[in-house]
Order: structure tokens, then C-alpha cells, then sequence
């Protein structure tokens, strides 16, 4: 079997690189991109398509090393019977810890309290009008639950917090059904975890936001697409929703002058989740 490694992540290692290649070894040598491999690993900055099916040929499987497949056209795929196949459970509970991290940021609103003690401001007076929350107790909302969402589902549950589900594919026990509206006007959090596709690209916009309350927590670590960033600064800056923490953009890296990297309410990081 012609095995072909087709780019390198920059957060993927030499060490991870050669722990990769052992556990192929079985199945032939991991070589640079030929134009005979029969299969190919890659991340998510190379897009896969036809110009990839034009020039491998003999191409009969697909590896990403990501959790997501936006960056592959999976039609060109199946007409061409290639195979495609993702691996969500590499990064899982990396992504999940984050997410509860970006929670815990914002629903005890650790970033306002940052910002008093480097103001010099002891603002324990202060807390009844902050009003933090825990996760326990705490209505959170998970869009999307698959690998990812149902793990952070688990995780969520077993804190104590209630938890709403949306996903075309069904919930898992203990997660109350719920529309994005819903979700979106009645959770004291939403987090995100759906693919990016068709469906799910813009769902959080100005249309969706005006279901939100004014203390909602929205944290994204899935694609920058699903939501409208400009909408999403309005909403930041207008009360509609109370703080973010975001992984993901629609541009990456972020731009150093967008909106939302002069906002106090937002925690950001670099797709690293």
C-alpha cells in the first residue's frame, strides 16, 4: 500500500510525525506526497478536491487528521470512490476541556474580574452585581453532538449543570431537546460543536442573536464559519449576549485589528483548543 503524508500542521511535531509513521509501518512507508499514493493523510489548511483526485489517481483513501472534513469536497470524493475518514477522537477531550474552560471563564465572569485586580480594584463587594455562575446549576447549550458534543455532554452532566442538545442525529440520555431559539434565550451558556456544512454556516447571525438574553455565555471552539462575527460584535456590544471565548474565525490567523480582539468580553486562542 503507497502511503503519502501530504503537508505538516504547525502544531504537529517531529515526535508526532515519527509516532504516526510507526503506527503505519505495517502498512508501507509514509512518503511526501506521490502521485501514486493510494492513500493520503492531511490536515485542515490543504483543501482536497478534484485538482487532488487529478493528480493521485490511484487514490482510494482519505485521512484527515482533524475532527472536521469542510476542507475536503466530499461529493468529488464519492464520485471518484474514494473513501474519506476523519479522526475525531485525537483531539476530543483536548477540545472539551477547552470548552469548559472558555464556560468557566465566562460564567464566572473571571475576565472582568482580571481586569479589577489589575486595576487595583478589590471587587469582592462587587460579586452580587457580577453575578458568577458554576456549572453546576448552570442551563447549558450544546449544538452539535457528535465525538466532540457528546463527550462535552458527559462531562457537562456529571458537573451537575443541566444540558439542552440540538443535533439532527438524535441526543444521548440526560440532554433535554431543544431548538437554537430556545437554547439561545434560555441556557445560561451555548457552546458549539457542530461540522461546518451547508446547514450550520451562519447559524449563529443577527437573526438567531435576537433570541439571546442578555447574560448568555456563546463559546465556539468548532468552525469560525458557523457563526456571523460581525453579528456577533453587535450583540457583544450591545448586551445582547455577555461574553464569548472563541478557538475558531472565519479568517485565520485573526486579524490583529478585528473587532473582536477589542472587545473586554471575549476571551480568544489561535485554532489551538
Amino acid at each position: 500500500m503507497r502511503v503519502s503524508r501530504w503537508g505538516q500542521s504547525p502544531y504537529e511535531t517531529e515526535e508526532d510525525i515519527a509516532t504516526e509513521a510507526a503506527a503505519l509501518a505495517a502498512y508501507g512507508e509514509v512518503l511526501p506526497f506521490q502521485s501514486d499514493a493510494e492513500v493520503v493523510i492531511l490536515h485542515s489548511k490543504v483543501r482536497a478536491g478534484p485538482a487532488l483526485l487529478e493528480s493521485a489517481p490511484s487514490l482510494r483513501l482519505l485521512i484527515t487528521t482533524t475532527s472536521g472534513t469542510d476542507h475536503i469536497d466530499l461529493d468529488a470524493m464519492a464520485h471518484a470512490g474514494v473513501r474519506v475518514c476523519r479522526l475525531p477522537l485525537a483531539r476530543r477531550d483536548a477540545v472539551v476541556e477547552a470548552s469548559i474552560g472558555m464556560l468557566t471563564w465566562g460564567l464566572r465572569g473571571f475576565g472582568v474580574m482580571d481586569d479589577w485586580a489589575r486595576e487595583g480594584v478589590w471587587g469582592r463587594s462587587n460579586l452580587p452585581h457580577l453575578a458568577p455562575r458554576l456549572i453546576r446549576g448552570s442551563r447549558i447549550g450544546l449544538v452539535g453532538l457528535g465525538v466532540i458534543g457528546m463527550q462535552a455532554a458527559d462531562q457537562l452532566l456529571s458537573m451537575g449543570a443541566e444540558v439542552w442538545g440540538l443535533d439532527p442525529r438524535g441526543l444521548t440520555d440526560g440532554v433535554k431537546s431543544a431548538s437554537l431559539e430556545e437554547m439561545l434565550g434560555g441556557c445560561d451558556a451555548v457552546s458549539l460543536h457542530c461540522d461546518l456544512n451547508p446547514s450550520s454556516e451562519g447559524l449563529i447571525s443577527s437573526k438567531s442573536l435576537t433570541a439571546a438574553h442578555a447574560g448568555l455565555v456563546l463559546v465556539n471552539t468548532a468552525r469560525g464559519a458557523v457563526l456571523d462575527e460581525a453579528a456577533l460584535v453587535e450583540a457583544l456590544r450591545g448586551g445582547h449576549v455577555a461574553r464569548a471565548g472563541l478557538d475558531v474565525f472565519t479568517v485565520e490567523p485573526l486579524p490583529a485589528d478585528h473587532p473582536l480582539a477589542a472587545l473586554p468580553n471575549v476571551t480568544l486562542s489561535a485554532h489551538s483548543a
